[in-house]
């Protein structure tokens, strides 16, 4: 086809050109779209956008179309439009609004977003303030929608008009004060991409922490556990923390691996979050300050993309007291990220990363979206975002995925 036979690109109304907001309400049933179109289309009116949202069996429906001239074969006119539109309305005991205007909807602001609202309940006295917060920053509240009613309720807000770090930095601090969890994420096509969540373990991935359960072992958890808090506090630095929590495992038989297994409990939701992921087409990994003795076998039970954490030295079938190879410290645990990210083929803008201890900052901080998970103050203040509900899987509401796509997944084959 040469040039003078390129077909023309479809007009696109100026600022100058007559339109009509067309708005029908009611009761939804089948059909009101199908009819309304059908109604407006004796008018030979162009479609400029089209809205349509459904709340407890009620419609709203908005169309913005180009406003008849009365040019065509028959004459028609915007008030022939406005006569049959009520006409058809009133036949089917829906309410109808046309508004009469000019061109396209206002341009959308620079600085878009999105921002997810965990709540548990989700209150009309923080949505409020939520709603209040985000136009102090100079932001306009475009679209929301619901992605969950369970096991919290879940909503996103597309935001622009303001930069995502300036409405993230804002929302915290009325996170804080509601008792919300609320995810800035910026709007683009990488939060769609195909990405790489790592998470945790202990008291992320598993409720429990995993030396604690060798610790009851040998007798010794109560000291166990309060080196453990302490190192998760940021308080102590976590290789020495390590090192001495492991040496009063010694001489434990190995047999004890076994039953430390099975008394590890996966927290709420961790099924479904990766299991959802994988379905969706996302790499999933985990490293952690724990053993491989444990995470080896989580990576085969939930189909784990990748995995790493320390190692217990095992001697004439004893634990030693020891671990072996590198430690997956705070460091480390960024480091592993960089690694499972560069393994996977993924930009670290699109990884996720998923803890709840100071040992996690530093692989938070690293990853796209950092999320503190049921954590320790001094974690929820330096991540992106935090989740202090005890379902994992609500970390999917962050990622723009609903729960009926959930649902979806499950119905995939695996």
């Amino acid at each position: 086809m040469s040039a003078s036979q390129t077909p023309p690109a479809t007009a696109v109304p100026g600022d100058d050109v007559p339109t009509l907001l067309v708005k029908i309400f009611g009761k939804d049933r089948p059909g009101i779209t199908a009819g309304l179109f059908d109604t407006l289309a004796a008018y030979s009116v162009d479609v400029v956008d089209i809205e349509q949202v459904v709340t407890r069996g009620r419609i709203v429906l908005c169309a913005l179309v180009t406003t008849p001239t009365g040019s065509a074969s028959n004459g028609a006119t915007e008030g022939d439009l406005r006569a049959t539109v009520h006409s058809w309305a009133d036949s089917l005991h829906l309410q109808a609004e046309i508004i009469s205007g000019t061109g396209d909807n206002r341009p959308r602001g620079v600085g878009r977003s999105h921002v997810t609202v965990l709540g548990h309940p989700l209150t009309a006295e923080s949505t409020s303030a939520i709603a209040a917060a985000i136009t102090a920053t100079g932001g306009n509240i475009d679209r929301i929608f619901r992605l969950a009613k369970y096991p919290v309720t879940a909503v996103e807000f597309a935001v622009s008009g303001t930069p995502t770090d300036t409405l993230r930095t804002a929302l915290a601090t009325e996170a804080a004060v509601l008792g919300v969890d609320i995810a800035v994420s910026a709007s683009g096509l990488q939060r769609r991409a195909q990405r790489l969540v790592v998470m945790d373990v202990d008291s992320t991935l598993i409720q429990d922490e995993v030396i604690e359960l060798f610790a009851a072992h040998a007798g010794c958890e109560k000291e166990v556990a309060e080196v453990t808090a302490a190192a998760m506090r940021g308080e102590l630095d976590f290789e020495q923390s390590l090192h001495a929590r492991v040496e009063l495992l010694a001489g434990l038989d190995a047999s004890v691996v076994e039953r430390v297994r099975k008394e590890v409990r996966l927290t709420p939701g961790a099924r479904t979050l990766v299991r959802t992921l994988k379905r969706l087409g996302y790499q999933v990994g985990v490293v952690s300050g724990g053993f491989t003795q444990v995470t080896d076998a989580l990576q085969d039970e939930l189909g784990l993309d990748f995995a790493s954490a320390n190692t217990l030295e095992i001697v004439d079938g004893k634990l030693t007291g020891k671990v072996t190879g590198d430690i997956v410290d705070r460091a480390g645990k960024a480091r592993l990220l960089r690694s499972f990210a560069q393994q996977a083929g993924v930009p670290l803008a699109q990884t996720v990363a998923i803890g709840d201890g100071a040992n996690d900052l530093d692989m938070l901080n690293t990853a796209g979206l950092g999320v503190a998970f049921n954590a320790k103050p001094v974690v929820r203040e330096a991540a992106h975002t935090a989740v202090n509900v005890p379902f994992l899987d609500t970390v999917l509401y962050l990622l723009g995925i609903t729960r009926e796509e959930v649902e979806a997944a499950d119905t995939m084959a695996d």
